[in-house]
């Protein structure tokens, strides 16, 4: 009996047999093996090379950790044995949630540009907001809230700081100015990045700013100097208007003129002009009542207006997808029935005046 038969037998994979084991390309196994990363067990007189059966668990291995997303050299020092195996893990996925960051940022770019049909110049602009970092976007939203409640700030009684930390508004209106801050999470969901750009967009745009500047100066002039906080117009438009809405009141009709009478009675308590209904349900009507009613339905509409735009209704619903806030209840619907309501009456009011004070039938 000679030597060789003492010796174990292995079985020897051809390059070609490892390569469909492994499901890998001949020349893919060749090149892991030219590197180093699974090494033939042995040749034979011609020189092919020939593979033990642990290469196979070997490329399944290094194949899994390729798909992974690890480099060659990673994959040499965990064969080698140079760094565990649970580390290398640890490092990659940390890298890899880097790259999911910034593949959702790409997302939310493509996504606002194609909803917006944007410019070119506009797809900077909102590939530049979806990079801005945690203090970048902080100084951006607390620019945009000084803009907004500065002038109002200081005619309500507060002051506007510099644009620091957090808003940068104080006094009467720091705590609306917090309750509107959008504060993006560390690691937000697709839904909420997107919804920053947009938010982002509104508030970079100077329209929007007008007008929520307006309404807070003139909730600013309706509030008196030194008395307690109480409901501003919208919770009154709620409460009063709101039932009325839910019924399915028309806005033109009897019932909903009385509506306007009691909103309006409640807005002249709000803004100190006291018998204001009283004098919008007088018959005759008396255009001469000093200070004119219609002057106050005016400023009525114009507030309604304001807060009826859908912008501002917009930023609030996108507030709550950013910071993971419950969806607010709309109020555009009860805004827009008081908006024509009231104008209805403007109506029906001046066409009683031009016939002398007749009441039409129905106006009311």
């Amino acid at each position: 009996m000679n030597g060789d038969a003492l010796r174990p037998v292995h079985p020897a994979l051809t390059i070609g047999e490892l390569a469909r084991r492994t499901g890998l390309t001949v020349k893919t196994v060749r090149f892991y093996s030219d590197q180093g990363i699974v090494s033939p067990a042995d040749r034979t007189p011609a020189g092919h090379r020939r593979y033990g059966a642990d290469a196979v668990a070997r490329l399944d291995l290094v194949r899994t950790l390729r798909e992974l997303g690890l480099g060659l050299p990673e994959i040499r020092q965990v064969l080698g044995r140079e760094r565990a195996l649970s580390e290398v893990a640890a490092a990659h996925a940390a890298a890899l949630d880097v790259r999911i960051r910034v593949l959702r940022l790409r997302q939310a770019v493509l996504r606002t540009v194609a909803a917006r049909g944007a410019t070119t110049e506009e797809l900077t602009l909102v590939h530049r907001l979806a990079r801005l970092t945690e203090d970048e976007r902080g100084r951006l939203v607390g620019e945009f809230l000084a803009a907004v409640f500065g002038a109002a700030a200081v005619s309500g009684g507060g002051a506007a700081s510099g644009a620091g930390a957090g808003s940068g508004v104080e006094g009467r209106w720091g705590g609306v100015a917090t309750s509107l801050t959008p504060r993006l999470p560390e690691q937000p969901s697709d839904e909420q990045v997107e919804a920053w750009v947009e938010l982002a967009l509104l508030a970079g745009d100077d329209g929007f700013r007008e007008l929520l500047r307006t309404l807070a100066e003139d909730e600013a002039a309706e509030a008196a100097p030194g008395a307690p906080p109480r409901p501003g117009l919208a919770v009154l438009v709620r409460e009063t208007v709101g039932p009325a809405v839910a019924a399915g009141v028309e806005p033109g009709s009897a019932e909903a003129a009385r509506v306007v009478a009691a909103l309006l009675e409640r807005y002249a308590g709000l803004v100190g002009t006291a018998g204001a209904g009283e004098q919008l349900r007088a018959r005759p009507v008396d255009p001469s009542v000093d200070p004119p009613v219609e002057r106050l339905v005016d400023r009525l509409v114009r507030r309604l207006r304001a807060m009826a735009d859908p912008r501002r209704e917009r930023y609030l619903e996108l507030l709550a997808v950013v910071n993971g806030w419950v969806a607010p209840e709309s109020s555009g619907e009860v805004l827009d029935w008081a908006v024509r309501a009231v104008q209805a009456v403007q109506v029906a009011r001046a066409a009683e005046v031009t016939a002398g004070g007749e009441a039409g039938p129905g106006s009311w």
